[in-house]
């Protein structure tokens, strides 16, 4: 007997480890790491059932409410197609019951549809000649895929944000109104969809990450946290979802979604990703990508386990995700940064200043010459020195004729690992302001009490503690939210801040691991920046 084409595996290469990405907001999953989500999701599910193995439950019901490639789908068919021999031995049988019955998808876009249909079905038309499914009546099967339109209220669509303008362009392009978050009622228009009563004891999938509306890299506005928001709605008994890691520390518009991911005791398991590349090969994010798994029954701690150049950096720490406002992502750094916060020391997010200290933009460059100026102030710009009226600062015009310390408000560099966390600081003298370029770090009466704050911030321990809130390029006065800000009477440095919080030989170690020297002098005027283009 010829085997159906479903059931051929040894192909090289895959198609779906072939395939690029289609655009920043739709990233491809590589099947690999499919498998290793749904390893984590199957070993939960063996350990909530007694060891049962979920591949031969002939009633589960999966769904993938994103679906792009079809991996998620595909990879689910075969491992029940496997796991059912047993108990459905015709072949042509059990595919369709698993296919028809247990394996559902919502396309993203037309094109994703018809790519995970033939992934899936191998067959773009699911009742089509060469579908390995012969009962379907209409060509969707169970991945679905209908144009959905935004809802336009004042400019913007009221389910995901979207910019009216840019994307209101005529029914001959994508909308990019994704049909999952573009409802009032998930169930009922999942019931619609369906044809019946929908219960999914599994919701998996790899979400579109943020809007393709013009923006792109950081200024796009982040949706993920949308559709992991709505799939809780559906109740599942199990949500698993590869997202980027930025949520954890930082995320634009992610603070409340951020408040209610770590207060979620249903929050089982947290597999983390940070090295930039590793997870997604060849896709720029910023932060890393994790994947997480939520249990409906689950009700304590979740597991963190961070996964650094294929391997995993030590065993799972179970933890309760809201011990601070945000998430410590890397076991090891939990002890030290509780050292640190035992003390009870006030923290510098206080005396750091927000973006645009002085009111100028970064792309204000101010006079190349004091010359012809009545009350010149210096300026530090973008890479370079200007010079402005005294008068045009409007703000913290008390700032000036004191001593600041200015950090740049983006540090990052292209490489796959950050180890600097932190730009060198400058020392600003009296009778000078920044443009947004700068954060003002500290403002200071004597230049002795300047010279030690900037001592202090090249310290490994401070850049430690802030990579632990530092998820991104930007350099925010949040990420100094768990540096201690400590007297500035002595010349601190790092061994003087090892034994004050009374690290271990392995902690100091873990620490120096993690943030490398600054080299060179003290302080560097130059920005390290590299926007790019990421996701």
């Amino acid at each position: 007997m010829t085997k159906a084409p479903f059931a051929l595996r040894g192909r090289n290469p895959d198609v779906l480890t072939c395939i690029a990405n289609l655009s920043n907001d739709e990233v491809f999953t590589p099947p690999e790491f499919a498998n290793r989500m749904l390893d984590t999701l199957a070993a939960a599910w063996a350990a909530d059932h007694s060891g049962a193995n979920l591949w031969t439950d002939s009633t589960a019901r999966f769904l993938d409410p994103f679906t792009k490639s079809g991996v998620f789908l595909r990879e689910i068919t075969g491992r029940l197609t496997a796991g059912l021999k047993d108990q459905i031995p015709d072949l042509q049988a059990r595919v369709t019951h698993i296919l028809t019955k247990q394996v559902y998808g919502i396309g993203i876009t037309q094109l994703t549809s018809l790519l995970a249909r033939r992934s899936v079905y191998c067959s773009k038309f699911a009742n089509g000649p060469h579908s390995i499914v012969k009962s379907f009546a209409h060509e969707q099967g169970n991945i679905w895929f209908e144009r959905t339109e935004h809802s336009w209220e004042g400019g913007k669509c009221r389910f995901c944000g979207a910019s009216q303008r840019a994307l209101d362009r005529g029914e001959d392009q994508e909308t990019h109104a994704y049909a999952f978050i573009h409802t009032d009622d998930i169930q009922t228009r999942i019931n619609d969809i369906f044809g019946g009563t929908m219960q999914f004891d599994v919701i998996i999938g790899n979400p579109p990450y943020q809007l393709d509306d013009g923006g792109f890299g950081k200024s796009a506005a982040p949706i993920y946290h949308l559709f992991v928001e709505q799939a809780k709605t559906l109740d599942p008994r199990y949500l698993i979802m590869v997202t980027p890691s930025r949520w954890m520390a930082g995320g634009k518009g992610l603070d409340k979604y951020r408040e209610r991911m770590l207060a979620d005791k249903r929050m089982k398991a947290i597999i983390d990703h940070p090295k930039l590349y590793e997870g997604f090969p060849g896709v720029k994010i910023r932060g890393g990508i994790s994947y997480f798994l939520w249990s409906r029954e689950h009700n304590g701690p979740c597991e963190v386990q961070t996964i650094w150049e294929g391997k995993p950096t030590g065993p799972a720490v179970a933890r309760h995700l809201d011990a601070y406002d945000v998430l410590v992502r890397r076991n090891e750094a939990v002890p030290i940064l509780e050292k640190v916060k035992a003390k009870g020391e006030p923290t510098l997010d206080r005396r750091v200043s927000s973006r645009k200290p002085f009111g100028f933009a970064t792309n204000f460059a101010g006079k190349a010459s004091a010359a012809r100026l009545t009350d010149p102030v210096k300026l530090f710009a973008n890479q370079r020195v200007g010079y402005v009226e005294r008068q045009d600062i409007v703000v913290n015009p008390q700032w000036i004729d004191k001593w600041k310390i200015l950090m740049t408000a983006v540090q990052g560099t292209s490489a796959a690992v950050e180890t600097k966390f932190l730009s060198k600081p400058i020392i600003a003298e009296p009778g000078t302001a920044c443009t947004e370029t700068y954060l003002v770090a500290g403002v200071f009466e004597t230049e002795q009490e300047a010279q030690y704050y900037a001592r202090y911030l090249k310290t490994r321990l401070v850049r430690f503690l802030v990579s632990l809130r530092k998820v991104t390029q930007h350099a925010t006065r949040d990420v100094y939210g768990f540096v201690p800000d400590l007297p500035l009477n002595q010349k601190w440095t790092d061994s003087k801040l090892y034994k004050r919080y009374g690290f271990t030989s392995e902690e100091v170690a873990f620490v120096e691991s993690q943030v490398a020297e600054h080299d060179g002098e003290l302080f560097d005027a130059a920005a390290e920046e590299d926007e790019g283009d990421d996701v």
